[in-house]
Formats: C-alpha cells, sequence, structure tokens
C-alpha cells in the first residue's frame, strides 16, 4: 500500500475515532470548546507558521493568480450550481455551501498524494499554488462572511459608517487575523520561522500539529448527515468536481500545456477537499448570530460540516483516480468526458428526485379527486 493511500487511511480513521467518540461527547458545549481550541489556537498557529514559511519564486509566481482565478470561477459558478441541487437561494444553507465549496484544501486532501506520484518538485508547485488559495479563503471570503452578516440583520443601520465600523472591529479582534497581521508584518521585513526566539516558535508550531487530528476529530462528532441531506451534498461535490475539471481543460487546451505531470498537477489541485477556514470564519458569525433563530441566521453549521465530511473521503478517490490514470489524460477530449460525467453523475439525482417528488404529488392528488367521487357512488 503507498504511503499517500495510508496518511489518507490516518485522516479518516480520525474522523471515524470522532463519531464513535459521540457517545461520551453528551452536549453541544462540548464539541463547542474542541471548535473553539482549533479557532482560537491551532488555526491561528497553523496559518502563522504557513505564511512565514511561503518562499516566493518569481517564475512560479503565475501559479496563485491560476489558483486564485479556480476559485473565483467556483465562486461565480455556485448561484447557478446551488438551485440545481434544490438549495433554495438566500437560506442558511444556500451561503453556506458558497463559500466552502470553492475553497480548497491541498494540504489534507492533495498534496501527499502529489508528492507520492509526481514528486517534489511538483509539490512545490503546487504548495505556491496554494498561496493564491489561502488569500482567497483567509481574506476574502472572510470579507465576505461578515458582509453577509452585516447586510442581513435588521438591526444594522444601512449607512456605510455604522456597517464598517463592527466589520474593522471583528476583524481585529478575531485571534487569526491578529495572527495573519503579525505574520504578513514580520514577512515584510525578512523574518521566517527560524528567526523566532525557539521558545515562541516551538509552542507554534506544537500548538499546529494538534490542528489536523482536532479538525478531524471535531468533524467526526459534529458530523449529523441525513439520507436526503448526503444525496444533496454528494451531489454538489460531483457537480463540483466536474466544473473543476472542465475548467482544468480548458485550460490545459489554452495553455497547450502536453506535459502529462503538469496535467495531472492542474487537475489533482482543483480536486482537492473543500478546506476548513471558511468554516472558521462560519463558525466566528455564528457565535454574533447565537440568540437569533436557525432560519434567520446566515449559515447553517451543521451543513457545513456535512460537507467538509463527505467533500474529503470523495476528493481522494478522485485525486487517486486521476493519478492513478498513466498517459490517459494527455488526451484533452477524455479530461472533458470525466467532467461530463461528473456532471451528469451531480445532476441526475437532483433531477430523478424533482421527477419522483413531481410524480408523488400528481398521484395523491389524484386520490384526491378520485375519492368523492368513489364516496358519491
Amino acid at each position: 500500500m503507498d504511503i499517500g493511500f495510508q496518511k489518507t487511511a490516518v485522516f479518516l480513521f480520525f474522523i471515524f475515532i470522532g463519531i464513535l467518540l459521540k457517545v461520551k461527547f453528551k452536549s453541544k458545549e462540548e464539541i463547542n470548546g474542541i471548535k473553539k481550541i482549533i479557532l482560537n489556537l491551532a488555526l491561528p498557529s497553523t496559518i502563522f507558521i504557513a505564511l512565514l514559511g511561503i518562499k516566493v519564486e518569481l517564475h512560479l509566481l503565475i501559479l496563485p493568480l491560476l489558483a486564485l482565478g479556480l476559485n473565483l470561477l467556483l465562486f461565480l459558478a455556485m448561484p447557478l450550481v446551488l438551485p440545481l441541487m434544490g438549495i433554495g437561494k438566500n437560506s442558511p444553507e444556500y451561503r453556506t455551501a458558497k463559500l466552502l465549496v470553492p475553497s480548497l484544501a491541498p494540504g489534507l486532501s492533495s498534496f501527499p498524494f502529489i508528492l507520492e506520484f509526481l514528486g517534489e518538485d511538483y509539490l512545490a508547485k503546487a504548495a505556491m499554488s496554494d498561496l493564491g488559495n489561502k488569500i482567497f479563503v483567509l481574506f476574502f471570503l472572510y470579507l465576505v462572511a461578515m458582509n453577509w452578516h452585516y447586510a442581513l440583520q435588521s438591526d444594522q443601520q444601512k449607512n456605510g459608517g455604522t456597517k464598517l465600523k463592527p466589520l474593522i472591529k471583528a476583524m481585529v479582534s478575531e485571534p487569526v487575523n491578529i495572527f495573519i497581521g503579525v505574520a504578513l508584518l514580520l514577512l515584510v521585513f525578512g523574518f521566517t520561522m527560524d528567526s523566532l526566539p525557539f521558545f515562541l516558535s516551538e509552542t507554534l508550531e506544537k500548538l499546529s500539529l494538534i490542528m489536523t487530528p482536532l479538525v478531524l476529530l471535531f468533524i467526526g462528532l459534529a458530523v449529523k448527515i441525513k439520507r436526503k441531506q448526503f444525496f444533496q451534498i454528494f451531489s454538489l461535490l460531483c457537480t463540483r468536481a466536474g466544473v473543476v475539471l472542465l475548467i482544468s481543460a480548458l485550460f490545459v487546451m489554452i495553455s497547450g500545456i502536453e506535459a502529462r505531470n503538469e496535467i495531472l498537477l492542474t487537475m489533482a489541485f482543483g480536486l482537492s477537499a473543500c478546506s476548513f477556514w471558511p468554516y472558521a470564519h462560519i463558525a466566528a458569525v455564528d457565535s454574533m448570530e447565537m440568540d437569533l433563530k436557525p432560519k434567520k441566521k446566515n449559515f447553517s453549521s451543521d451543513f457545513g460540516v456535512a460537507i467538509l465530511a463527505l467533500s474529503f473521503p470523495l476528493s481522494t478517490l478522485l485525486i487517486l483516480a486521476v493519478l492513478n490514470s498513466g498517459s490517459l489524460f494527455l488526451d484533452i477530449f477524455n479530461i472533458f468526458l470525466v467532467a461530463f460525467v461528473l456532471l451528469a453523475i451531480g445532476l441526475c439525482i437532483p433531477i430523478f428526485n424533482g421527477f419522483h417528488k413531481k410524480w408523488a404529488s400528481i398521484k395523491w392528488f389524484g386520490i384526491k379527486l378520485k375519492s368523492p367521487a368513489t364516496e358519491n357512488a
């Protein structure tokens, strides 16, 4: 069994352990305690280390821009895709999916396989590409989430001044944003993790080490997927994968890339699972909306955790299939073909459900029309 698959098995096992531990966590407050440790300690430390570890290579600067472009295209595609999945516009589930689905988590889902199948040079390219994704998930999606929060609250005045002030206050008070600000400041002055005092760098690294296990355990503890929700999210993630491969195929065709590994890297990176970081923004907004009824909130935390829980194994299977494909995807037609197959899988389930509901309502209406005649007879 190759090392990449073994690492994935470990990640999935952590989620499974979280599911088993549900019997020991009786209240929602206990699970929220783990979430607070992630958001206030592990996640800020991980982001801080990631930012100070950035090595900007001028000849690779196009890669973050391409990754950012993929994020934005997925974000813009969501208003078209989500209604097809039966997710109503302006609902908490709609905003949750719109924030989570365009994000990527290559560190957890694609990096181990890129290293195993393509080598260190391509892992370096993937890490450089992830810089664009980080900008998208940490800054752009945070601003989007906070803007939705203040736009939805009826007690907020509509003039820009009163809206901007709480937004700035919330941004400054979040531990994640404090760590990002400090890291960027140190980066400007040429600092790295090695430049920091040993006790500080060691503390941050130890806190960062608990990030992945805690996130996976939290997903296992918090996930509650209903049957209908499972098929809805599965359809959404298949459609997302289809859109990613469609964009990848167009990019390969336009750019004229012919190297097998370059094509596989493009596809594997784009098929990465949804990121936990947008969920951190959702959790931050949730904490501000604790007094509101679930339907009046901006986001649905349960729906977000369900997306994360299904995204990881599905992305893993797709990435493994792509990287084990040999020379199959040297022919662009095959990339388009797989993209359309995934789109068909993603769209056929909601279409089938739609027909099923329509048939059920017609049948019920027919029974209602028939019953008075039966009574008269």
